[in-house]
């Protein structure tokens, strides 16, 4: 979640702000140093090829509904998506409320539905449609801070972190600037029972709406050791799928499944502002896994809900290079994201207090992800973690044109890409000089 990027803190508040989080401890790093080596995650076989889908339930439809979201089950269905990751459905705090709706990720009652969206029945009966049609749901979960509403707040107060006078602050967060969330407060996961009780929590939804795994925010806030204890307890439940919003190594050793790829977003980013060139994408795909265990799953993407609405729609980040960075994301190693509204050319930041609903008034797009989520289907080479293969440089012969392999058993997939507004000359080794358009790419397949 962020979502108050550009605040502006003078001298005076920044220095109570820094003083607060050295008194309560929240400066101190809560995850241990990453080793260097993990023992391979085994994942549920569903996961291995999957494409996953980002619901931002609030703007998916004229309605903003579960059951207005329910009716486009089919059409997700048809494109091709495995897994649906549904932004949070619980009720939103009113203390503090930023906008008139408030943010999803400011939560008040973490096992009940917000009354915006429907009911707790409407959300069973979604799940089960969904998997009646052979897709897993995961839940976006906010573990690290809630609403100032929250029961918790006054039934638990010492679960929460407490400035130096015992009391809740805003939540707060130390890095290159000093973040400061104002509607929620942040937990303490110095206490075993708050813990506990977070833990109660997540189990209701797997046990009384048969979900399939959660989307675990701000998750590196959170130590690593819950997390672990976490997936041992739902686990034992069902075998489930958990991505954190994180990119930190230890993540991967017996917590999560997944974790965000922002290397590679960022370097689609900053190709795009001219900031780096195509020789950065090579060099991006010779580290293997980018330094992380075969079997971590990394989700890459070109947008979701905190890019869209803070930084751009996919035209202002990438401009001309958006579909062959579509490809990247579905043919290196890694799982990729479409956040919904893409297969439509989301042409706008909705907006994240109030209703602001999709235009979905063609699929443009659908055609493509469609195309690329059946050729990930078909092709065991693009599966993800260690049940698919490292990808391969190859020489294009041209500075413009990115070129790469991946390569299992009988099955090999080769990609070329224009990265530039020129129609461009390549061959690879052994091949014919072909031409590839001004941003369009080649895909070939051997199975």
């Amino acid at each position: 979640m962020i979502y108050l990027r550009g605040w502006t803190l003078n001298l005076v508040t920044l220095v109570a702000m820094v003083s607060v989080l050295f008194l309560t401890g929240a400066v101190a790093a809560e995850v241990g140093a990453e080793p260097d080596n993990f023992p391979d995650m085994e994942h549920v076989e569903w996961s291995r090829n999957a494409t996953i889908y980002e619901v931002n339930l609030r703007q998916f439809t004229q309605e903003g509904t579960i059951n207005a979201f329910a009716q486009q089950l089919p059409r997700l269905k048809k494109l091709g998506v495995d897994i649906l990751w549904l932004m949070p459905v619980q009720p939103i705090g009113k203390v503090k409320r930023k906008g008139p709706l408030g943010s999803y990720y400011s939560i008040s009652d973490y096992t009940a539905v917000n009354p915006e969206f429907g009911s707790l029945d409407d959300f069973k009966k979604m799940v089960k449609a969904a998997h009646q049609l052979g897709m897993k749901v995961i839940l976006d979960w906010v573990p690290n801070h809630t609403a100032w509403d929250h029961p918790w707040t006054s039934q638990h107060k010492n679960w929460y972190k407490l400035n130096a006078q015992g009391e809740l602050y805003p939540a707060t967060f130390s890095g290159d600037t000093v973040e400061v969330w104002e509607d929620v407060t942040q937990l303490n996961y110095a206490q075993p029972d708050m813990r506990k009780a977070m833990i109660a929590a997540l189990l209701f939804w797997i046990r009384d709406t048969d979900i399939d795994g959660f989307r675990c925010d701000v998750a590196s806030a959170v130590p690593v050791d819950f997390w672990e204890q976490a997936r041992k307890e739902l686990d034992a439940v069902k075998p489930v799928f958990m991505l954190a919003e994180a990119d930190l190594k230890t993540l991967h050793h017996s917590a999560f499944d997944m974790t965000y790829g922002w290397d590679l977003a960022d370097l689609m980013r900053r190709f795009s502002a001219g900031k780096a060139d195509v020789q950065a994408f090579r060099d991006w795909i010779t580290v293997p896994y980018n330094g992380f265990a075969r079997s971590a799953y990394r989700m890459h993407f070109t947008n979701n809900h905190d890019f869209n609405t803070w930084d751009g729609t996919d035209a202002e980040l990438y401009g001309a290079a958006y579909e062959p960075f579509i490809v990247l994301t579905f043919t290196l190693p890694g799982m990729p994201l479409i956040y919904g509204g893409q297969e439509a050319r989301l042409t706008k930041r909705l907006e994240f207090f109030k209703r602001d609903p999709i235009q979905w008034d063609h699929y443009e797009l659908a055609p493509l992800y469609t195309e690329l989520v059946a050729l990930k289907h078909r092709n065991p080479a693009l599966a993800n973690g260690q049940y698919g293969a490292q990808a391969e440089v190859l020489d294009s012969g041209n500075s413009a044109v990115l070129a790469y392999r991946r390569h299992l058993g009988s099955n090999r997939v080769t990609v070329a890409i224009n990265l530039s507004g020129q129609t461009q000359s390549y061959h690879l080794p052994g091949a014919d000089v072909l031409k590839l358009g001004a941003w369009r790419w080649q895909i070939d397949e051997t199975r």
